[in-house]
């Protein structure tokens, strides 16, 4: 197997089995917490003999764009996914981004799949089942969600939830997450792939806040499994793919900027249409209420007075019109509206009172999306290579995270 060359970054073949783990909506402070009470031993073995700091997630910090910048190694701008949810500018139809269609880049795992690398791919939710298999040949590729109707000609595999032992979990539960590691513990026990992803669900952490019992049984659950990986000979490369706030008053009321009620009041009807990209079929998680939305506006209607209107108005931390956010934040410019909208830490937009429904919610509304919820941990349990200490302490995306895997350790 030679190395690989995706998206402008080089790769070396694994020497070791490598399990990359995305933990949805995982925090920091989920981490710090832990470890500063003591519940998370793998992950301070990991600290102590390995590289544990922190790097910054792909804005808009939602599931789908993060996952593909990590396994293209590369931002939004090149891989094409914008969100979870977006306006086809083809069609005109606001549409979920989960068809491989959307992408515009390969992936490292379909690189060296083609070189006869064995690649295991098992995600929480089948939202990101295909883009993330796309183009990976002869692997396995499954969600947790829809474990029992895997087989061996869509997915590589069959029999899952007897491999696991396991029923499928609830899409609303930890368990869909714990699913996805006790399969990925079992396929490299059984079957040693060369590269493995596993990508889990963040519902503890929309419901859980750092040092709540929940939280600590969580991860003390995944830490359990860093260690299986560590004693099992296997490179472990943790990240997230946002990380995740209380978006409340100090009373625990939501604080939600109503976008499309807002801009109808001073523009009229029908002079603009919001897309919230954190929308996907997972509504008790969030209610389709995150940190960042784009914003179409009729024709003839100037970008720059509604731009500076956005700006002035309490709870939104940010807003740029196409052009200069995409520029910053390395999107796809044909994939976002005319204006970009990021509320604050506390904040979360979105359409009118009428168009979420908060019942759904757990009581608590912790979203993502913005900039707040950019900072993300990343940890290997292998010391890093003098050349990669030095790339680390200048700044680390998420999205480096095989590159150090496989050429940093």
């Amino acid at each position: 197997m030679e190395q690989v060359t995706v998206n402008g970054r080089g790769y070396r073949p694994p020497r070791e089995p490598v399990v990359a783990v995305c933990i949805d909506g995982s925090a920091p402070d989920y981490f710090s917490d832990g470890l500063a009470r003591g519940k998370l031993p793998a992950l301070a073995r990991f600290r102590a003999r390995g590289f544990y700091g922190l790097a910054r997630a792909a804005v808009p910090t939602f599931t789908n764009p993060n996952n593909l910048s990590i396994v293209t190694g590369a931002a939004p701008a090149v891989h094409g996914i914008s969100g979870n949810f977006f306006l086809e500018p083809e069609s005109g139809q606001e549409i979920m981004m989960n068809e491989p269609r959307f992408l515009r880049a390969e992936s490292l795992l379909a690189a060296f799949s083609r070189q006869g690398a064995q690649v295991a791919i098992v995600t929480a939710k089948d939202k990101l089942r295909r883009l993330l298999g796309h183009g990976v040949r002869g692997g396995v590729c499954f969600s947790s969600e829809k474990a029992h109707e895997a087989s061996l000609a869509e997915h590589g595999i069959e029999g899952v939830n007897a491999l696991v032992g396991w029923p499928t979990p609830d899409v609303y539960s930890a368990e869909l997450s714990t699913f996805v590691l006790e399969a990925g513990l079992k396929l490299l026990e059984r079957r040693r792939p060369q590269l493995m992803y596993l990508s889990l669900t963040d519902y503890i952490q929309h419901t859980h806040a750092p040092g709540t019992p929940e939280a600590d049984r969580f991860y003390a659950a995944l830490d359990g499994y860093f260690d299986a990986f560590d004693r099992a000979g296997a490179v472990v490369a943790l990240t997230a793919d946002h990380g995740m706030n209380a978006k409340a008053d100090g009373a625990g009321r939501p604080n939600i900027v109503y976008l499309a009620s807002l801009l109808e009041g001073w523009l009229g009807p029908g002079q603009a249409r919001v897309i919230l990209p954190i929308t996907d079929p997972y509504v008790a998680h969030h209610g389709s209420l995150g940190s960042y939305a784009t914003v179409y506006l009729a024709q003839g209607v100037e970008r720059e007075p509604v731009r500076a209107r956005l700006a002035g108005h309490a709870g939104i931390e940010y807003v740029a019109e196409r052009e200069a956010a995409c520029a910053r934040f390395a999107l796809p410019p044909d994939r976002v509206g005319d204006l970009v909208v990021i509320s604050d830490r506390r904040t979360v937009l979105g359409k009118s009172p009428e168009a979420h429904d908060l019942t759904q919610l757990h009581g608590v509304l912790r979203s993502h999306g913005g900039l707040a919820e950019q900072e993300v941990p990343f940890v290997l349990n292998r010391p890093l290579t003098r050349d990669y200490a030095r790339k680390a302490a200048e700044g680390l995306r998420n999205f480096d995270l095989f590159d150090f895997a496989l050429n940093g350790v």
